[in-house]
């Protein structure tokens, strides 16, 4: 089983940067398609950003393009989310997520394909 603990969030003004990261162990890091969603009080869990295996495909919801960047380390065992240019509406807590199998562009972007997570990281984005 693969576990993952995420780490970097935090309160920001609007406007800044952060970068979170999420370290994976157990299981061989590089087979699983990693993803981050966020959660906001009272709201459904959403797709942020995902990357495959080897970092050939990588896409984001709408909301975040041109200022979420996801990437990956595999011999660290890491991906990780920059974010800049941080909206209000950025709040919300952040999940990694980890998928079994690949991604393509219609695949990987549901809670539901995602079958292990983080614990969560706050970020709070003040206007």
């Amino acid at each position: 089983q693969v576990q993952l603990v995420e780490s970097g969030g935090g309160l920001v003004q609007a406007g800044g940067s952060l970068r979170l990261s999420c370290t994976a162990s157990g299981r061989t890091f590089s087979s699983y398609t990693m993803g981050w969603f966020r959660q906001a009080p009272g709201k459904e869990r959403e797709f942020v950003a995902a990357i495959s295996r080897r970092a050939r495909l990588i896409r984001y919801v709408d909301s975040v393009k041109g200022r979420f960047t996801i990437s990956r380390d595999n011999a660290k065992n890491t991906v990780y989310l920059q974010m800049s240019s941080l909206k209000p509406e950025d709040t919300a807590l952040y999940y990694c997520a980890a998928r079994e199998g690949t991604m393509s562009s219609q695949r990987s972007f549901q809670p539901y394909e995602y079958g292990y997570w983080g614990q969560g990281t706050q970020v709070t984005v003040s206007s």
